[in-house]
């Protein structure tokens, strides 16, 4: 996932994907805790795919913000 692209989808889009991503997260972390992790980098990747999507949001808002204040 790039940034690029999720600037192109709108704020439900974005939460819904965020929504996933976390329970994703959490199953990982449970299967890690386990041992029973396949894909080791899989939590870095969708750590960082979280972090994409909040940094779209914010941006969103603050641009929203500055558009009010202006």
């Amino acid at each position: 996932m790039k940034a690029d692209d999720v600037r192109d989808w709108d704020d439900t889009e974005i939460e819904a994907r965020l929504k996933e991503l976390r329970e994703e997260q959490f199953k990982l972390r449970f299967q890690g805790s386990m041992m029973e992790l396949e894909n080791a980098g899989l939590p870095k990747q969708i750590r960082r795919d979280i972090a994409r999507l909040r940094t779209v949001r914010r941006e969103r808002e603050l641009a929203q913000n500055s558009a009010e204040n202006a």
